[in-house]
């Protein structure tokens, strides 16, 4: 706890002299990005209850992590002073400043997380920054100020792995297994993707950073009911992944060639998971198959269970639950994708590029 306060302390000291580089920040995603927009939903994929926010100053807030998660680091390094609010409890006058419209369970395709309960799929994040950009146009006294204003802001997007955690990987839930071979699915998936962010462009989006799914094939979840030894990552799912991801510097291609102003970008989130995968001890992570709290086999049956005390060295845990990182790898994240440590982190550049564009 103490070297994880630190690490907190240590990010917050080095953002507090930054100064905010964009007018506003949006995003949209699954429960990787989710703060709090499914606590209002009839559904099983919700974090506000504690142990989730355990390390998190408000406490459980609907994010599915003991702290901050990614998008909550990149918005500090963005120089925002306050977290980015849910698009579920932001005023008027915060959506200025950006709104997060992810739902967790959410995917690219209407049905996934349907098992689960209500979500809020692309579609309906879309939807609902459409409803946000014409409160920004009334504020703002014109649709042309609400489009200059949009245009200076970053957008990201992280969709893609419920398509197959919770859609493609459960045959007895869903038929798209049976419909679709894995490249067959992820072109479709991509087809559908590109038609989602067309329509976030005509809403006003131009700095959109996509971020690709990363191997979901290690998370403790999959471990635990496809791994025969609880710590080989199951490789059918991680093809599957590596099929849609290496598809999307291609669709961030198509939005730069042929949109006006577009400056889409590819987030290399796979790559960035398999380094701290593959060399935990260089990243302070000793135990990369099991969960900080939760159930089972790996701790991957189920998600953290309401008032379980979770491992007390979270700092050490790359997973906090079945699917979902710690704080202290969030925090690696989110730096990591606001500036790339690697030429292939990002393409054809990282967030702290795209704002200065």
């Amino acid at each position: 706890m103490h070297h994880e306060g630190a690490c907190v302390l240590l990010l917050r000291m080095a953002l507090m002299v930054m100064a905010q580089q964009v007018p506003c920040f949006f995003i949209f995603g699954d429960s990787l990005s989710d703060s709090g927009n499914n606590n209002r939903l009839l559904t099983l994929a919700r974090a506000d209850y504690p142990p989730y926010g355990i390390d998190f100053p408000q406490g459980p807030t609907g994010r599915f992590s003991n702290g901050l998660i990614a998008p909550d680091v990149i918005a500090e390094l963005l120089g925002f002073e306050d977290l980015i609010p849910p698009y579920s409890q932001a005023t008027p006058q915060m959506l200025l400043k950006g709104a997060n419209f992810a739902s967790a369970a959410a995917g690219i395709r209407e049905e996934t997380g349907r098992l689960l309960g209500a979500r809020v799929p692309l579609r309906g994040q879309v939807e609902d920054f459409h409803d946000a950009a014409m409160v920004i146009a009334e504020i703002l006294g014109s649709e042309d100020s609400a489009a200059e204003h949009l245009s200076k802001c970053i957008f990201i997007v992280g969709m893609g792995g419920n398509d197959y955690l919770n859609n493609y990987f459960v045959p007895g839930l869903y038929p798209s297994s049976m419909q679709y071979t894995p490249e067959q699915y992820a072109a479709e998936l991509v087809r559908s993707y590109t038609q989602h962010l067309t329509a976030l462009y005509k809403e006003g989006a131009r700095k959109v950073a996509i971020f690709g799914v990363g191997p979901v094939g290690c998370t403790p979840s999959a471990l635990s009911q496809h791994s025969p030894d609880g710590e080989t990552c199951v490789e059918a799912i991680n093809d599957a992944v590596r099929s849609f991801n290496s598809r999307l510097p291609d669709l961030v291609d198509h939005f730069n060639a042929r949109f006006e102003g577009a400056r889409f970008t590819y987030i290399n989130v796979y790559a960035m998971f398999d380094d701290i995968h593959n060399k935990p001890c260089h990243y302070g992570i000793t135990v990369t198959n099991v969960g900080c709290c939760g159930l089972g086999r790996n701790n991957g049956q189920i998600t953290c269970l309401p008032f379980e005390v979770p491992c007390p060295n979270r700092n050490e845990y790359l997973f906090w639950d079945a699917f979902h990182p710690t704080e202290a790898v969030g925090i690696i994240l989110g730096k990591r994708c606001f500036e790339a440590e690697k030429p292939s982190d990002a393409y054809p550049i990282d967030i702290r590029r795209l704002a200065e564009i």
